[in-house]
C-alpha cells in the first residue's frame, strides 16, 4: 500500500523496528545504501523479530535506483527542516515516505527534490532536535493508513 524508504540508515534496531512496522501495516520497505550495518546484524534481527520474512525489503544502491522501482509513486520527504505538517496532507495508496539517517537527516538536495507541499515534518516542542526514526516512521505510516480506513 505505501512505501517506506530509509536513506542510509545507521542504527540496526531502528531498521528492525521499521521492518516490523511495515510487516504489520502492509507497507514495503526500501533501504538506500550505504547501510550502517549488515542485514544479518543480530540487533536488527532482534528488533525485527521474525518479521523480515513477512515484509518486502529491497536494498538499493542509490535513490535513483529506488525511484525506478517505486515508479510514479508520490514521494514525500520527512525532515525537521520542512514546514508542512504531515497530518495536513491527504495521502494516497502507493505514496512513498523518505526518511534520512538518524545522525544527520536527509541531505538538502534530496529534501528539496520534491515539491514544497511534499516536504513534511512532525510537530515537536521548540528547541528539540528530532524524534526517533522508527517512531517517526510509525506516526506517518499510521496516519496514511488511518486515512484509508486501515484497509
Amino acid at each position: 500500500m505505501f512505501h517506506v524508504i530509509l536513506y542510509q540508515p545507521e542504527i540496526p534496531p531502528n531498521t528492525g523496528n521499521v521492518m516490523r512496522l511495515c510487516a504489520n501495516t502492509g507497507a514495503s520497505l526500501h533501504l538506500i545504501e550505504p547501510l550502517g550495518f549488515e542485514l544479518n546484524d543480530r540487533r536488527l534481527r532482534r528488533a525485527g523479530l521474525d518479521y523480515r520474512e513477512w515484509v518486502g525489503v529491497r536494498v538499493h544502491a542509490s535513490m535513483q535506483s529506488c525511484q525506478h522501482v517505486i515508479g510514479n509513486a508520490r514521494l514525500f520527504t520527512l525532515s525537521t527542516k520542512s514546514q508542512s505538517i504531515y497530518s495536513d496532507q491527504r495521502f494516497q495508496p502507493g505514496d512513498a515516505f523518505l526518511f534520512g539517517p538518524e545522525t544527520r537527516g536527509l541531505p538538502a538536495d534530496l529534501r528539496e527534490s520534491v515539491p514544497r507541499e511534499q516536504r513534511l515534518r512532525l510537530p515537536m516542542r521548540p528547541n528539540n532536535r528530532s524524534l526517533n526514526l522508527a517512531n517517526a516512521v510509525a506516526v506517518v505510516v499510521y496516519e496514511a493508513w488511518r486515512q484509508h480506513g486501515f484497509r
